[in-house]
C-alpha cells in the first residue's frame, strides 16, 4: 500500500553533513526527512580509517546541534601542535594553540563516530524522521513541491532537497547539474599506524616530490591514522609490499620523526580529485558537502568546508521559513549559492596552489617552499593568521558554527 508524506525539506544522504543540515532545519521547526541508503552504527574498538580533522566551527556546530556530546569522549583526539616541513630540504614551520591562547588547534575524530553522533540527535527531534536503509527511485521537481519515490514504493514531497549524497551525488547526475573537475593523479593511502614514539598531540605532515604524508594523532597515545598521496604507479607498488616493507617504507619517508612505524589495519586508497558543481542550487534543490565540492586532503578541510554549507543552509532556509516565504524558490536561495560559491571556490584555488607549489623537485620551488616555511615560522602575526584560518574563523560564519 502507497504511503503519501508531506515535508518541508528532505535530505538526501544521511552522512555527516546531511545530518547536520537536517538537525539544523528540525530545530528551526521545519518538518524534515532523511533518505539515507545505511544505517549509522556507534564507533567502538580499534579506529575506523576515515578521520577527519574537525576545526573549532565545526565543533560549534556539532555543540550547537547536542551531537558533540554524543561523540564518546575517548574517541576524541585533540591536537595542540602542528608540524610541516620539506622532505630533503631546509624549510620547517611549527603551530602551537599556545601561542593564541587557545587549548587546541583541532581534533582528529572517527567519521563513523561524527555520523552516529548526529543520528542519534536526530532521532532526537520530534520534526525530523530519519529513514535508513533506504534508496530514492525517482525525483522530479515541479513549480511548487518536489516528489520522491523511494524503492519500498513509499512517495514523499517536499518544499526544498537537500543534496548531501556524496562526491559521485545521484542528486546532481539526476538533475543534469554539470561538474568542473580535474584529477590531482595522485591515489591517496589510508591506514591506522602504531608508532614508536607519543604522537603527543601534534599533527605532523611532510612534503616530497611525490606529495604529502600526513601522521594524524588518534585517541591512543600512539595510534595515528595516515594520509599519503602518491602518484598511482607508487600507491600500487606501496599496496602490494608486506606489512613489513610497507613499514619500512613508511617509516623512512616520514623521516623517523616517530620511530618505527608499525600497521595496524588494512591499508586502502581512493583517487584524489577536485570537483565543483556549477550550480549549488536549482529551483527546489540545494548541494551541500561532497554533492557540491571536493578538495585536496591536503588540509584536511572538506567536512569543515561542508559544515559550513550545513550552517548556511539551515541559518539561510530557517529565515526564509520564519518570513513565510517560499524556502525552495530559487530566486530565495540565489544569496545562499553566491555565499557558499564564493568560499567553496577560495578554498578550492588554495589547496590547489599548496598543491602545485609542493609538488616536484624543481629546485627554483624547491628554494621558495624552503623561503616561504622559514619565513611565515619566523613571522608571529603570519602564523597566527594561518592558525585562525585552520580553525575555522577566517570565513563568514554561519550562527550554528559560532560558540555560544
Amino acid at each position: 500500500m502507497f504511503k503519501t508524506q508531506s515535508y518541508d525539506v528532505a535530505v538526501i544522504g544521511g552522512g555527516m553533513v546531511g545530518l547536520a543540515t537536517a538537525c539544523g532545519l528540525a530545530k528551526s521547526g521545519l518538518q524534515v526527512v532523511v533518505i539515507d541508503s545505511r544505517a549509522a552504527a556507534p564507533v567502538t574498538g580499534v579506529p575506523r580509517l576515515r578521520v577527519s580533522a574537525i576545526n573549532k566551527a565545526s565543533q560549534a556546530l556539532l555543540e550547537n546541534l547536542g551531537a558533540w556530546h554524543n561523540i564518546p569522549a575517548e574517541r576524541l583526539a585533540p591536537y595542540s601542535k602542528m608540524d610541516v616541513w620539506e622532505k630533503d630540504g631546509m624549510g620547517a614551520i611549527q603551530f602551537d594553540a599556545a601561542n593564541i591562547c587557545e587549548n587546541s588547534l583541532g581534533t582528529i575524530i572517527e567519521n563513523d563516530a561524527i555520523q552516529y553522533a548526529l543520528a542519534q540527535s536526530a532521532h532526537d527531534e520530534t520534526n525530523l524522521t530519519l529513514l535508513e536503509n533506504e534508496h530514492v527511485r525517482t525525483l522530479a521537481f515541479g513549480e511548487r513541491e518536489a516528489w520522491i519515490t523511494l524503492e519500498r514504493g513509499d512517495s514523499l514531497s517536499a518544499a526544498l532537497v537537500v543534496a548531501a549524497d556524496g562526491a559521485n551525488s545521484w542528486v546532481r547526475q539526476q538533475c543534469q547539474i554539470p561538474l568542473t573537475f580535474w584529477d590531482y593523479d595522485h591515489q591517496a593511502i589510508v591506514a591506522t599506524i602504531k608508532t614508536q614514539l607519543p604522537h603527543n598531540g601534534c599533527a605532523r605532515q611532510a612534503f616530497s616530490a611525490d606529495g604529502p604524508l600526513a601522521f594524524l594523532p588518534l585517541f591512543e597515545a600512539d595510534l595515528c591514522s595516515i594520509v599519503w598521496s602518491v602518484p598511482p604507479e607508487k600507491a600500487e607498488q606501496l599496496l602490494a609490499l608486506d606489512d613489513e616493507s610497507f613499514n619500512k617504507a613508511l617509516t623512512a619517508a616520514f623521516d623517523g620523526k616517530l620511530g618505527l612505524c608499525q600497521l595496524q589495519s588494512e591499508r586502502q586508497s581512493f583517487p584524489l580529485r577536485m570537483r565543483f558543481a556549477r550550480h549549488f542550487a536549482q529551483h527546489r534543490l540545494v548541494l551541500a558537502g561532497d554533492a557540491a565540492h571536493t578538495i585536496h586532503p591536503l588540509a584536511g578541510q572538506g567536512v569543515n568546508l561542508g559544515f559550513l554549507d550545513a550552517g548556511a543552509i539551515v541559518e539561510v532556509v530557517s529565515k526564509l521559513h520564519s518570513e513565510d516565504k517560499d524556502i525552495g524558490a530559487y530566486e530565495n536561495l540565489r544569496t545562499l549559492e553566491r555565499w557558499r560559491k564564493a568560499e567553496a571556490m577560495e578554498m578550492i584555488a588554495a589547496m590547489e596552489g599548496f598543491h602545485r607549489l609542493f609538488l616536484g623537485n624543481n629546485p627554483v620551488k624547491k628554494a621558495i617552499r624552503d623561503i616561504g616555511l622559514n619565513l611565515v615560522n619566523s613571522v608571529s602575526g603570519m602564523k597566527t593568521l594561518f592558525m585562525q584560518q585552520a580553525m575555522g574563523h577566517k570565513f563568514k560564519l554561519p550562527s550554528l558554527c559560532r560558540p555560544n
